[in-house]
Parts: structure tokens; C-alpha cells; sequence
């Protein structure tokens, strides 16, 4: 694919150029700030972009900023969103129109190469990819009172799984339970979080992130 990397650590942006062109993808622009990450990307329009959330100039939500730019005139245009803490509101503003062609990681996960390109491919081919932690911080963070204190571990597992973008094939894997195990649990999980009635891979996702931020 081609790829527009946005961080403002040269260390790490040579860093991520020298591991996508590696794995055969071609980037085509690596910028430090967000002013330069519009220009390149209405220049160029990638098939995926790659930004840090605190970008100068103002290193707060520049990047972040940008990105729901790009999401809003370019939406065919793949994104992956870096952080280095777990940021709850940014989050929500990410997935708050879409949950297709999307991720939001923290910057730990890029160490973990495989991880990090297994979400490249699975936001590039349509879905998401929302970093576990960020998942658990919402599972954390949720009142005692709601719904989903009604789950058993298992489903809490599914879901969170499932949170992060992966497809019921993965969960099972990941989680070592059978295909039809993963599907009755999601049917238990959304009928108890009265979401049944969603649709859609990706908008599950965007259903059950925001259930659990309220």
C-alpha cells in the first residue's frame, strides 16, 4: 500500500519508513507536523496514513485534528492514529462518525512488529484496530451499575476481543474456543448490551466502544 507516516520522533519515523518499505509498502511522504501531513496527503492522496496524535505546532491534538480532516474529505483514505498514553476522548472522536478503516494504538504496539502489521492490513482491508489496552481502559473505567456487569469472564473476553477489531475466526484463536462458541457469545453479548440489532462487522465495534465510554 502506499503510506504517509506523520511523527514528529525522526527516530521513530525512519524507524517505521525502513520497516513498511521492508514489508513491501511504499511510503510515499514521512512529515513532522501536521501543516505539512495535509499538504501531503492532498498532494499524494496514500492509501493509508500513519499519525501521532501530539504533532507540532502546537504538539497537543494536531495530529489528531488532522486526521479527522482527512477522515472527513478524503474517507477512502485508511488511517492509524499513534498515542502514548491511552486517551479516552480521542478515541471517541476517531470512531465517532466511522469504525471502518480505522485504528487507534498506542506507540508500545509498534514495537510488537507482527501486531503492528496485522493492523495495518486489517484497517487497510476495511475494518479496525483498536490497541487491547485502550479496550481494557474502557472496561476499567465503566460505572458498576451497567450492563455490562452482567457479563460472564468469558463474554467480557469475547467483547474485548472482539473490540479490537478482530473477526470471529481470530477470537476464537486467540481465545481457543470453537467458531460456534465465539458466535453464541456475541449473540448473548449483544442482547445483553441490546445492541442485536447493529449491523455490521465494523459497526459493532463502533457500537460497543461507545456503549462502553458512557
Amino acid at each position: 500500500m502506499r503510506v504517509i507516516l506523520a511523527e514528529d520522533s525522526t527516530l521513530l519515523r525512519e524507524g517505521l519508513v525502513r520497516l513498511l518499505v521492508e514489508e513491501g509498502h511504499e511510503v510515499v511522504a514521512a512529515v513532522g507536523d501536521a501543516v505539512s501531513l495535509m499538504k501531503e496527503v492532498e498532494e499524494r492522496m496514500p492509501d493509508m496514513v500513519v499519525v501521532d496524535i501530539r504533532m507540532p505546532p502546537t504538539h497537543t491534538d494536531d495530529g489528531l485534528r488532522a486526521a479527522l480532516e482527512i477522515r472527513k474529505r478524503w474517507p477512502r483514505i485508511s488511517l492509524l492514529v499513534l498515542s502514548q498514553h491511552v486517551e479516552r476522548n480521542y478515541a471517541a472522536q476517531l470512531l465517532a462518525s466511522n469504525a471502518e478503516r480505522v485504528g487507534y494504538l498506542l506507540k508500545d504496539r509498534v514495537a510488537q512488529v507482527e501486531e503492528f502489521l496485522d493492523a495495518l492490513e486489517r484497517i487497510h482491508a476495511g475494518g479496525a484496530a483498536i490497541d487491547p489496552e485502550v479496550v481494557r481502559q474502557l472496561v476499567i473505567r465503566t460505572t458498576h451499575g451497567d450492563p455490562l456487569a452482567r457479563l460472564t469472564p468469558r463474554e467480557r473476553s469475547v467483547l474485548e476481543t472482539l473490540a479490537q477489531g478482530h473477526t470471529n475466526t481470530a477470537i476464537a484463536q486467540k481465545l481457543h474456543i470453537s467458531l460456534s462458541s465465539v458466535e453464541k457469545n456475541l449473540n448473548t453479548i449483544f442482547d445483553k448490551l441490546d445492541l442485536s440489532h447493529t449491523a455490521g462487522y465494523s459497526r459493532r465495534i463502533l457500537a460497543v466502544l461507545r456503549y462502553l465510554e458512557s
